[in-house]
């Protein structure tokens, strides 16, 4: 039987999640364009956040799993949508885009009921998600001055998992807590 301490896949899930999220919303804000977005959002958002959470599956983690592979398979999406868009091949409305989104925060509920039964953090940063999501839903269907209030709650919320991150290697590193995570809102059994 192998001992071996393994890595913990959350880490390059929740890095590349945060720094997706904090990219979109400074595109979102007027600050950059959508290149670095797109780039980012195929191999660190994406990419990256699936193979994490197919190493999360590996380890018995359904939340983790869930999670990473769900949110890389957004990044992969909205980047085929702005592709796709980009190339003329199939143009996605704002109408579209708007349900693509909906359909996120639906999900996003999902995710955020389960943060409650992990540590306070979790549930911040999943609060914060989900709150992003309605924001964005609000925009794209009749009041577009929430697209900046969703992207201020969107940097508050890869923020939040970028500090999460930071928690595992800190914490890991230092062989104690550092970083509080806080505890579940919900205990299981």
């Amino acid at each position: 039987m192998n001992n071996a301490k393994l890595g913990n896949p959350a880490v390059v899930g929740l890095a590349g999640f945060g720094l997706t999220t904090l990219l979109l919303q400074f595109h979102n804000l007027g600050w950059i364009g959508l290149g670095p977005v797109i780039s980012m959002g195929f191999i660190f958002g994406g990419l990256a956040q699936l193979v994490a959470g197919l190493m999360e599956q590996k380890a018995g983690n359904n939340f983790g799993f869930g999670a990473f592979t769900s949110y890389g398979s957004f990044w992969i999406g909205l980047g085929i949508i702005w592709l796709l868009n980009h190339l003329g091949v199939y143009h996605s409305s704002h109408t579209d885009v708007g349900f693509f989104l909906v359909g996120w925060t639906l999900l996003t509920t999902i995710f955020w009921v389960g943060s409650m039964f992990i540590h306070k953090a979790m549930f911040f940063t999943f609060t914060t998600l989900l709150l992003g999501f309605i924001l964005l839903d609000i925009g794209h269907f009749g009041w577009p001055a929430m697209n900046i209030v969703a992207a201020v709650m969107l940097i508050i919320c890869a923020l939040s998992a970028w500090y999460m991150m930071a928690a595992i290697v800190l914490n890991d590193l230092a062989g104690r807590e550092i970083l509080k995570s806080g505890q579940p809102l919900i205990k299981s059994k």
